[in-house]
C-alpha cells in the first residue's frame, strides 16, 4: 500500500523557486514577497498553475487573489487580479494595461521598488477583496399565494 506524499508547503515552493533563480530575479521576488506580507501581515502564499509545461507561481491571496509573482528572463512580473479597478497614483502599473481586470508591474534588472506605493497597492487590492467578498447575493424570494 503507497503511503500519501506530503506535499510542498507553497512558501518552501517559493523559497525553492527564489533559491533556483539565485540572480536578481531571486532577490528580486524575495523583495516583493517581503513587502507583500509588511503591507499585509494576513497575506496567505499559495502556489498555483503547477503542471507539466510550467512548475507553478507564487501567489498572494486575502480575500482571494491580490497578486502573483512571475519571472521571466528579463523582467519580475507582479500581476494583480483585480489591477484595473485599483487606484494607482503612483503609476506603479506599466504592463497589462489594455485589459479590463489585471495590471502588472514589470520589475526589470537593477529598478528601485518604490515600495510605500506597492504597499499601498497592496492595501488597496485586499480592501477590494474583501469588500467584493462582503457583499451578499441578493436572496431569492419566491411568493407564495394564498390558497
Amino acid at each position: 500500500m503507497n503511503k500519501p506524499v506530503p506535499a510542498v508547503s507553497a512558501s518552501k515552493s517559493i523559497d525553492q523557486k527564489i533559491r533556483e533563480l539565485g540572480d536578481w530575479r531571486g532577490k528580486t521576488l524575495a523583495k516583493v514577497r517581503e513587502l507583500v506580507h509588511q503591507a499585509d501581515p494576513e497575506i496567505v502564499e499559495e502556489w498555483k498553475w503547477a503542471k507539466a509545461t510550467s512548475p507553478g507561481t507564487p501567489v498572494w491571496s486575502h480575500g482571494g487573489i491580490v497578486s502573483t509573482g512571475e519571472t521571466y528572463k528579463s523582467v519580475v512580473k507582479m500581476t494583480f487580479a483585480r489591477g484595473a479597478a485599483l487606484p494607482d497614483p503612483s503609476g506603479l502599473f506599466n504592463s497589462s494595461l489594455d485589459g479590463n481586470v489585471r495590471r502588472a508591474i514589470d520589475i526589470h534588472e537593477g529598478e528601485k521598488i518604490d515600495e510605500a506605493a506597492l504597499k499601498d497597492l497592496i492595501h488597496a487590492a485586499v480592501a477590494l477583496n474583501l469588500k467584493a467578498k462582503s457583499k451578499s447575493k441578493p436572496r431569492r424570494t419566491t411568493s407564495k399565494r394564498a390558497p
